[in-house]
């Protein structure tokens, strides 16, 4: 859940065992990027740490449960979590990392049930109504997902056991970390009802002072109100949306998760940049990171995509279709680069700058198109054996030439992963 404070405290509602028609897991992993960090580097381990860059513009990625203590959250200028927290160990990102954890932790999931829908790289809803004849009842479940995430991966999850997707969701906040909550049929009023307005979905920072002028502060209030008063006050969509919600009605269902269309990486510069060789640098550091997570998902391309933002915050995105796809980062630079330049903005200042491949399909599908003269070596299996040697020593150990001074790169604020 994105904001802890919606997360109510006390003892678990009902009794804890009774999950029947409770088959909607959500899993959560613990502040999953900073626990990925202190695997690799034990010594982290009870020390506050955040994940996140240093330029000015940098936000905190995520933080340890050590570094929340002092009021650190994902999304805080790193400025101020440094402020509060200046004994914390800051680490630059590595996404490749994080998303080779996440596809172990995937798997684990889907090893119970094929229903599986992830929200992001670390957390998850599932459909267990099919496993529980094999594995037993859904709370059995979600303590063999925790148990075998840790085993697998020393990593720790938590999990909410309820009868819909909204309640799960909000039970895997409230035993966090390293916990499991079931929220019972026959409670999931009582366990509702007395959360402040901001635990329902969709409630926003603007929606919530928007319910405090209505006086509405507990989901209690909401479900006391009439949904016209509601739908007058919020707009019809949002207003049935949020009464509905209070009392516990959340039809969606699981949906297993599509294949992915694209993938891609973007940098904000912590100043805004005009120097065309720079840009080519940056936009060759994101065609190798972009690769790299084709290669990782088995995914090749035939669009590559750029996005480029300007300093009074206009963004423009160009493509364009290869004759055949790819998951090669000197392919997609050769693009990227291509379509920078014809954009004629050399000398621009830019704030940000994106690389995306579209269109994907599994590699293994596309057959090869040889070409003629073309060596029986060549850059995809030069960046194969750069794979090998990044999973073994960590991302960055092997690099093109011209990204391997630290001073020619401009200091990018911390990318999210997108997908």
């Amino acid at each position: 859940m994105s904001r802890g404070r919606v997360a109510p405290t006390g003892p678990p509602p009902g009794p804890p065992g009774d999950d029947r028609g409770c088959t909607v897991l959500h899993v959560d992993m613990d502040a999953f990027y900073a626990s990925v960090e202190v695997r690799r580097r034990p010594e982290l381990r009870g020390r506050p740490v955040l994940v996140g860059g240093t330029g000015t513009r940098s936000v905190v990625s995520a933080a340890s449960y050590e570094a929340r203590r002092y009021g650190v959250h994902s999304a805080m200028p790193m400025s101020r979590a440094r402020r509060l927290c200046p004994s914390a160990v800051v680490i630059e990102p590595d996404f490749t990392a994080y998303t080779t954890a996440s596809r172990a932790v995937m798997d684990v999931f889907r090893e119970v049930t094929p229903v599986v829908e992830p929200l992001s790289l670390d957390e998850a809803f599932l459909d267990v109504a099919g496993a529980v004849r094999r594995m037993g009842p859904p709370a059995a479940i979600g303590t063999w997902i925790r148990a075998e995430v840790l085993q697998r991966e020393q990593l720790t999850c938590s999990v909410g056991v309820a009868s819909s997707k909204f309640v799960a969701k909000l039970a895997s906040a409230r035993c966090k970390p390293d916990g499991l909550l079931v929220v019972p049929k026959d409670d999931v009023l009582s366990f509702l009802h007395p959360l402040p307005v901001a635990a329902l979905w969709g409630v926003g920072d603007k929606t919530e002072e928007a319910l405090h002028r209505l006086g509405l502060r507990t989901v209690a209030d909401i479900a006391a109100t009439r949904p016209g008063a509601l739908e007058s006050a919020l707009g019809k969509s949002l207003g049935a949306h949020l009464h509905a919600l209070s009392w516990g009605r959340d039809e969606r269902s699981v949906v297993a998760a599509e294949p992915e269309k694209s993938t891609g990486a973007e940098e904000t510069f912590a100043a805004d940049v005009d120097d065309p060789a720079v840009i080519h640098r940056e936009l060759l550091r994101l065609a190798e990171r972009t690769a790299a997570r084709l290669r990782q998902a088995g995914h090749v391309g035939r669009t590559v995509a750029i996005k480029v933002r300007f300093s009074d915050f206009t963004t423009v995105s160009r493509s364009r279709t290869l004759r055949e796809p790819t998951d090669v980062a000197q392919v997609v630079y050769a693009a990227a680069r291509e379509l920078y330049d014809a954009m004629g903005i050399a000398g621009t200042p830019l704030r940000l700058v994106g690389v995306r491949v579209e269109g994907l399909t599994r590699g293994d599908a596309e057959p090869v198109q040889l070409q003629l003269d073309e060596p029986a070596i060549g850059w995809r299996e030069a960046e194969q054996a750069v794979d090998r040697a990044t999973s073994r020593f960590g991302e960055g150990v092997v690099r093109p030439a011209t990204l391997v001074r630290p001073s020619d790169r401009p200091n990018p604020s911390v990318p999210r992963p997108e997908r």
